[in-house]
Order: structure tokens, then sequence, then C-alpha cells
């Protein structure tokens, strides 16, 4: 008489979504190992990177290579290429880099703007360069901001993603991805036990990527300018449907022709083409509309 193996319970859904996710990004996230620079100590910093396109380009924070321009990475296939660094914007925390060899195929991106809080997210990264760290959690929050520093030049990378899904600083540099293996961010800081950070893949940020891939930098404008959110009166808020602000007494309300409801409306204009050029604004002022135009200059930090 044939014996018949009893059958293995199936995975339920949750854990099918989330092995699927990792088979998926595992192998197209490589460990950096980045030479350490400067105070006197030798050795090496380690951190993530995501493959972004099929000639080698590789995505990562600007904070896991710092002011390094190469390194190695390795992926969870035993191969390993060295790299160079094409671009880092402190302002962003992302930076680019090109590995001189062959990589695996690149990870497919999503849009963080459409994430919702509750979501299921997953976060893989490759800390130590062997077959991958994989997590997953919920989007806890959505509209965090990150303050960044490059020199004297400040700014807060807006919608930043809050998640519950476990990092640790290895995993820097590594992909956030929803279910269905799309990246929506990369992690970029442990915040505190049982939170993490990543920055958000949108349009702002495939322009950062875009300019560092081009031209090694980021260009910004400058207008000098320090946001925060407050009220509109009643009445003008049932005109323009919406309440923004930029500082006290003025409330920004559209510029370069555009609404703008929060600082990432201003920031993503903040762009080289912006800069030496006049940029209309309107402001609500002493219970009045009023145009002006600014001129930005370029930031500059020094």
């Amino acid at each position: 008489m044939e014996m018949t193996k009893p059958m293995q319970p199936p995975l339920d859904a949750y854990s099918q979504i989330v092995a699927g996710v990792a088979a998926e990004l595992t192998g197209k996230v490589a460990s950096l190992r980045v030479p350490r620079q400067g105070s006197g100590r030798a050795g090496e910093s380690l951190g993530s990177a995501v493959v972004y396109t099929s000639d080698g380009f590789l995505l990562t924070n600007a904070h896991v290579v710092g002011s390094a321009q190469s390194g190695t990475a390795s992926f969870g296939d035993g191969t390993s290429a060295p790299f160079t660094t094409v671009g880092a914007d402190p302002l962003s925390d992302l930076a680019v880099l090109r590995a001189a060899g062959p990589t695996p195929p690149p990870a497919k991106l999503g849009e963080a703007d459409e994430l919702v809080v509750g979501q299921l997210v997953v976060a893989v990264g490759n800390p130590l360069g062997l077959a991958g760290s994989v997590t997953a959690g919920v989007v806890s929050a959505l509209g965090r901001s990150l303050p960044t520093r490059s020199g004297s030049a400040a700014r807060l990378v807006e919608d930043v993603i809050q998640t519950d899904a476990a990092l640790n600083p290895g995993n820097s540099g590594g992909a956030l991805a929803d279910s269905q293996a799309r990246v929506v961010g990369i992690n970029t800081a442990v915040a505190g036990v049982g939170l993490g950070l990543a920055v958000p893949v949108n349009a702002t940020s495939r322009r950062i990527i875009s300019a560092l891939m081009q031209h090694g930098r980021v260009r910004r404008a400058y207008l000098g300018l320090v946001s925060a959110p407050a009220p509109l009166p009643v009445q003008q808020r049932e005109r323009w449907s919406r309440s923004s602000g930029l500082r006290a007494g003025d409330l920004l309300l559209t510029a370069g022709g555009q609404p703008v409801e929060k600082a990432q409306d201003l920031q993503r204009l903040m762009f080289a083409e912006a800069i030496g050029r006049p940029l209309a604004i309107t402001v609500f002022r002493n219970g009045a509309l009023v145009d002006v135009i600014a001129e930005p200059a370029e930031l500059v930090a020094a």
C-alpha cells in the first residue's frame, strides 16, 4: 500500500505577499562597502543599494556614501563589482552609483504618492552581503518631513514615508516596496524603536535622480523663505478651497502659476531652471491679494 505524505498547509496570504516581494527584490539589492573617510580612522562603512537600471546604475542614500568616490557592491548571487559615485545629494539623502560590472536586473519603481496609511510594505536590505535582510510592516504615517543639511544649506525632505518595518543602519539605501514588489521608497534612517523612515519615490525624487545621473549634482533655486502652515481667513478659504502658509503675515497662494498648499509645492519648483528667472508669486497680505515677482538665486552649500 502506497503511503502518501500529508499535505502542507499553504502559506497565508500575508506570508505569500512578503515571500513574493522578497524573492523578487532580494537579488536586486546590493551590499555596499564604502571606505570610511576622515577622522584618521581606517575601515569601511556598510549600507545597501537598489539596482536602478540595466546598465549598472544603483540608488542609495547620500549619507551611506558620504564623500567617498568609490567602493564595492556585492550581490546575493555571490558576484561583486567596484562602483563609482556618480552624484550624491545630501539635501534629499539620495545618491546614484555606477557599478563597473554586470548587475542583476533593475527593480521596478512604484509611486509613493499613492500609498495609504496601513498599507503593507516590505523593507529589503543587504547590510552584510549575504542573502539579504527582509522585514515587513505597514505604512504607519505619511507626510512626515526629514531635516537634511549640506554645509550651510538646509532643507526638509517632504512626504517621507514612516513605517514600522524593522530597519537597522545597514539597511540604509535599501528598498521599501509595496505588495507588488515595486520600490516606493529608499530606506534612509532608523528614527527610533519600531520606527523607520524612507525617502519617497515620486516625481520629485525621480527628477533628483535624473539630475544626478546627468550632471552629478542637483542645482536648486533659493528664495530665502521659511515656510510654515497657516490658515486663511474663512472668506478666502472658501474661495481658494485650501489653507496655505509661508511666513507670519504673508500667506502664499500660488507660485509660477501653480497652487501652493504645502512646502513641497514650492520646493518642487526650486530646481535649476528657476535660477535667475522671474517667478510670479501671489500672497494674501493684510486682507488683500498681492502679486509679486521674485528671482530665485542658486542655493549654495557653503
